[in-house]
This record gives C-alpha cells, structure tokens and sequence, in this order.
C-alpha cells in the first residue's frame, strides 16, 4: 500500500500547478497514465488569456459570456480572470519565456471571438512551455513524488467520502493508495473520438469512475470541436492543430474554389459549423486554410511548428494553402465542482479538463483553457491547506485488488459508460 498525504491523477498542467501550490511539508504523489509529457497541456499551441489592465475586464468578461452562449457561471468567469495576473505572475517566476516587445513588456496576440489582444504566447507551443516549466519545478520538489505509466482503476470510497484510489502501476501489479486528499486532473475525452487533437489515452477515466460512485456531474454534452487541424486522408493518429491564432495573425479559409466563404474569427463553435456546411456544399473532406497572408518572418517566428510540421506533410504554407477539417478538442462538462475545485464527495477534488466549474458555459473561449485549469488548480490546492495538517485516513475495510486483475476490461467498461452518456448530445464529430 502507498500512503501520501495528497494523491493527484495527472501531470499535465493543472495537477502539476496543483502539486506546487502545495505546502511543502505535504507528501503529494502524482501518477499519470502515460509518461510525464504526454498530457494535452503540453499540445496546446495558442497561448494563455490575461486581463491586461481593469479597462480590459468588462470586455474579457463579455467575451468569455458570449462565447460560452451566457450558460457560464459568472462567479466562475470573475475568479477566473481576476486571478490571471497573479497566474501569469507565478509562471515567470517559474521560468516560463513569454514572447515580448521590443521594449520588454509582454506580446499580446489575439484569437477567434476576441474583442482585443489579451493572450500570451511562446511561439506556438505555449503549453510545452509552460507544463515543461511546471514539470521540472516539480521534479526538484523532494516532498512531491512522480509516477509514470500508473493507471487510475478506482477510487476508494465509503459513505461518500474518498480515502484514495486503486493503481496499476508500471510493472503491471495493482495497489492502493491511501490519500488525505485525492485530486483528480485527468484531462479530456478525445481517445474517445475519431478525429481529435487530444492524445489517444485520455478517455475519460475520472468521469466513468465518477459515475460508478454516483458523483455529481455536469454539462457531458458540451464537446468543443476546434475548426482547423490539418487533414490526412485515413488519419488515425491525434490530429495535428493547426492554432487558433493563425487566424488571428490573418489566415483564411476558402472553399474549393478558393473563395473565402466565412469570417475566420467566429466563435469556434459558429466556425466548426460554417466549415462543415461548406465541406458538405462541395462535397468534400476539407477546406483550404491560407497562411500566405502572414509575413513569412512573422510565420516563422511566431509558428515554426505548424510550419514545419506541413512542411513534413508536403506543404510550404509560404506558397500554398493547406487542407484542414474540424476534430474534437476540449471538453467543457466533466465532473462538477465548485469555484474550489471540491466535487459532490468528500476529499475528492476534481481541475484541468475534467472538471466542470461552468467557466466556459457552452463553448470554450479560446485560450481560456490553459488559465482555467492553473487558476482552479490554484483554488483547490488553497483549499486543501486550508484544512490544515492532512490526516492519514483509515480505510473503510480492505481493497479487493483481484476486482481488478483485468485491467483492460475495466478500462474498456468504463469507455464505455462515458460513451453511452455522451453518444446522444454529440454529433459535430465522429464518436470512435
């Protein structure tokens, strides 16, 4: 049996932020399904939002409403951008690079359904920087224990208080970790989709778990579906994003006849809809995105990924347009949970994508992401020390590991209970 004070399930952002928000004479033990970077943190591109002065708030805010479809909580928006700067203030003390001006002062860019630049960026892999950051901040810390290839199977529970969870760690024997506290940071659902910008071991493992134990959950059917990735006839590998803030640096998007045919800063929502009923006009798989509209100094400083990457592919995006097609990306429902990250059962906190504290209503706000998940990652961890010294629970009666000698089976049980769940509010992506 592993004993720690706080459990956290997931390395990406949130749970890292989380562990380091932590006091330091807490023992916290991460695990994380895959390796330490392989987390959709590390894939997102864009950058992060930041209210840049108290003139800029009411805008944010109206912005973040408008693009959620004003389903948002508004308590959730308000903590989410007041806390910002102070965020963005612990990243640079973490190391993260932020691109800046030529006087010094940050950069800000600018995505789709944006009403001014308020975002961060470092080129266009700004959640490796900022995860990276975290990641190694973490590694130095003695009291915060890191666990790859460690498969979340259940968690431990009784009269709706949570004492930790089952493991399978890498060498393939189960265990059970008893926990203080238990913080599950388990990202997204695209493992489940067919075309997806996330990695193809994030399925939902937190929320099939969470209904087993009958927690609270919230909004399942809310699945953003990101307008551009780039197109591979055949594709079943993750698919490649191809950012937000190409359009916002002036990409376009035409039709087969290479006549633009919608607004390239729609919500995101708006604009998966306009490229699917153009695509279906044309009767084809794709559309063509021009990034031949940016300067080609600006696209390779401000892109060099997304330009090597189509280089890699066949396409010099200096020349040419490239094809692309909506995949799922985010998931705005999951678990729900309170502004301090607390779900419906006790010593159970839930951050990141997995969680649902209604910030993002409907519809994701681009950019917003990233913030969201460090901001509540904050709040849980300031609520978990505010109960003071953790107290190593009992558990309730011993663990029936052999319940759990299958693994693949209850990992494929639960894909599919959060299937069921969701198959019937989704159709703008294909549900593998």
């Amino acid at each position: 049996m592993i004993k720690t004070d706080i459990l956290i399930i997931g390395s990406g952002c949130s749970g890292l932020y989380c562990a380091l928000q932590l006091p330091e004479e807490m023992q916290i033990t991460v695990i994380t399904k895959s390796d330490l970077e392989s987390s959709d943190s590390f894939l997102a591109q864009g950058g992060i939002c930041m209210l840049r002065d108290e003139a800029d708030y009411e805008s944010y805010f109206e912005d973040t409403m408008r693009a959620g479809h004003y389903e948002n909580d508004r308590t959730s928006v308000e903590i989410m951008i007041r806390s910002s700067v102070r965020v963005i203030e612990d990243l640079v003390n973490f190391g993260v690079d932020f691109q800046r001006d030529e006087s010094g002062s940050f950069a800000f860019t600018r995505e789709g359904a944006h009403s001014q630049n308020r975002i961060l960026f470092h080129k266009d892999i700004t959640g490796k920087e900022i995860t990276s950051r975290l990641l190694a901040q973490a590694q130095k810390r003695v009291n915060i224990t890191l666990m790859e290839q460690t498969v979340l199977l259940d968690i431990v529970s009784r009269e709706n208080v949570c004492f930790g969870a089952v493991v399978r760690k890498a060498d393939g024997t189960n265990e059970t970790v008893r926990a203080g506290f238990t913080v599950l940071a388990t990202g997204g659902i695209g493992g489940l989709y067919t075309h997806s910008t996330n990695y193809r071991h994030l399925t939902g493992d937190a929320v099939a778990i969470a209904l087993k134990h009958q927690i609270a959950l919230k909004n399942l059917n809310y699945i953003q579906i990101h307008p551009t990735t780039f197109y591979i006839n055949g594709n079943d590998e993750r698919s490649f994003l191809i950012s937000e803030s190409v359009r916002g640096e002036g990409a376009r998007l035409y039709d087969k006849n290479m006549c633009r045919f919608v607004d390239e800063l729609l919500p995101r929502d708006q604009l998966t809809e306009a490229i699917y009923t153009q695509m279906k006009k044309d009767r084809t798989q794709f559309v063509w995105e021009d990034l031949r509209t940016i300067p080609t100094e600006e696209l390779y400083r401000h892109f060099p990924n997304i330009v090597a990457y189509c280089a890699r592919m066949g396409y010099d995006v200096t020349k040419e347009c490239i094809p692309v097609v909506p995949a799922q990306h985010y998931f705005m429902g999951g678990i729900a949970t309170d502004h301090s990250g607390r779900t419906s059962m006790e010593q159970l906190y839930a951050v990141g994508e997995t969680a649902c504290n209604g910030v993002h209503g409907r519809n994701r706000l681009a950019s917003n992401s990233l913030l969201e998940s460090l901001v509540f990652a904050k709040k849980a961890a300031e609520d978990i020390s505010a109960n003071g010294k953790v107290t190593q629970p009992v558990l309730p009666e011993p663990v029936d590991l052999d319940a759990y000698a299958d693994a693949d089976a209850v990992m494929k049980n639960y894909r599919n209970m959060v299937l069921q769940k969701i198959r019937m509010g989704e159709s703008s992506a294909c549900i593998a």
